[in-house]
């Protein structure tokens, strides 16, 4: 498998912690694809109504940046490895209290958030510093394009399999099913994460710090504020397709089909946009997947049906991997070029993380005082096209920053000056 990926990166220098990094990942996005996307179909199917759904993901995502803080603090006083490992194990400990409420589950979706909150602020600090521990510049571009094919992969087999599973089964049990597999798929990403070189933590915490170095860092600020915008498509938009897929077809086999359709063209794309999108084609990239991802929202606007769901899922399948994969590696790349990056890469990253769920609890809080006052299905449309916007909003502030580099004839040299004046 090594040399094929090897020999398929033009023979780039792939290492063993690369690969182990790589099959966590995978472990980790094939569970959360089982289960996770059936978790809010489980609490709709319970309460009946968008707040009950809403309310546990923004569980999520308060949860997720205030875990991410102590994360941040432990990374730099215990193993990387140890926190990553913590964040599986939380994750493990969210499906098995699913698993034990079981017909409970909507009227603890507060307490159910915040446990998958912790995990995801766990894992993802873990995951976030190794990834930029692990690779380098010239394996970057590999590394997350290859991680969204397998987090593509994941998309197509897991939900699929998931709505066979409980299509197949009387609806209680099918779901205990696919929570317990998610359980056993967790504790396999534990027992990988062992053969991970230890990573020695060192130096104290200056999330403060890194946090006002959005005044001295011209890059650095645009690509937080890229985050927030980020995010403020993501908090909405990671529940509200699912729950109209659902309510159109009352067929967790046909959200299965709905997902397959999705994560298929992400994994051909991915593939693609690994191969062809350099580091000169970013910013066009990122546009060019923007505006297919937004304007691909009028596709279920004014009309919704299964067959306009499936071509919606077909666009966006496309348009993420065509963003994703250069804008993963800017952020990267301008946290790299940051100041003390090497000893504060864990302050950079719990500092990405907060803004991007400020963007996310932003959206959903507004989504909650929305569909309080307003009837849902009127007011969620407009919500869709307002928030939908996000993703372009990146393009606005990514488009403005340069990065030194010796074979950047174009650089701006008042960028390249500023980041590191007045220190």
């Amino acid at each position: 498998m090594r040399k094929s990926l090897q020999y398929y990166q033009d023979k780039l220098d792939i290492n063993r912690d690369l690969l182990l990094l790589l099959l966590v990942g995978g472990l980790y996005f094939l569970g959360i694809f089982l289960s996770n996307t059936f978790v809010n179909i489980y609490l709709w199917k319970q309460s009946g109504d968008y707040i009950t759904i809403a309310v546990y993901n923004l569980a999520i995502f308060l949860f997720q940046p205030a875990t991410f803080i102590l994360a941040g603090k432990l990374a730099k006083k215990v193993d990387r490895v140890i926190v990553l490992r913590l964040g599986v194990t939380f994750l493990s400990l969210f499906f098995l209290s699913v698993l034990i409420i079981g017909e409970d589950a909507s009227t603890y979706n507060f307490l159910l958030g915040s446990l998958l909150g912790i995990g995801y602020g766990f894992y993802w600090l873990a995951f976030n510093v190794l990834t930029f521990e692990i690779t380098e510049p010239e394996t970057r571009d590999f590394f997350n394009g290859f991680l969204g094919v397998l987090q593509s992969f994941g998309g197509m087999i897991g939900p699929l399999l998931a709505g066979i599973i409980i299509a197949k089964m009387t609806a209680n049990l099918g779901y205990r099913t696919i929570f317990t597999i998610s359980f056993i798929l967790f504790i396999c990403a534990v027992v990988s994460s062992f053969f991970l070189n230890r990573r020695k933590a060192e130096g104290s915490f200056h999330f403060r710090r890194i946090l006002e170095e959005r005044r001295h860092n011209k890059n650095w600020n645009r690509i937080l504020n890229a985050h927030v915008a980020q995010g403020l498509r993501e908090g909405m938009f990671a529940f509200v397709i699912t729950i109209w897929v659902y309510l159109i077809t009352n067929s967790e086999f046909a959200l299965g089909v709905f997902n397959l359709s999705l994560s298929g063209l992400s994994f051909i794309f991915y593939f693609l946009a690994t191969k062809f999108i350099k580091p000169s084609m970013r910013k066009k990239a990122i546009l060019i997947g923007a505006l297919i991802l937004y304007f691909s929202i009028f596709i279920i606007l004014f009309e919704i049906s299964y067959l306009l769901m499936i071509i919606y899922a077909v666009f966006i399948g496309i348009a993420y991997p065509i963003i994703n994969v250069p804008y993963n590696s800017m952020t990267y790349d301008v946290i790299g070029k940051a100041w003390k990056a090497k000893d504060l890469r864990v302050e950079y990253i719990v500092v990405r993380e907060l803004f991007v769920n400020i963007g996310r609890v932003l959206s959903i809080s507004v989504f909650l005082i929305a569909v309080s006052i307003f009837q849902a299905e009127e007011i969620i449309p407009w919500l869709l096209v307002i928030f939908g916007i996000g993703h372009l909003f990146i393009y606005v502030f990514v488009k403005d920053i340069y990065l030194s580099s010796p074979n950047n004839k174009d650089m701006m040299i008042k960028d390249q000056i500023t980041d590191e004046k007045n220190r």
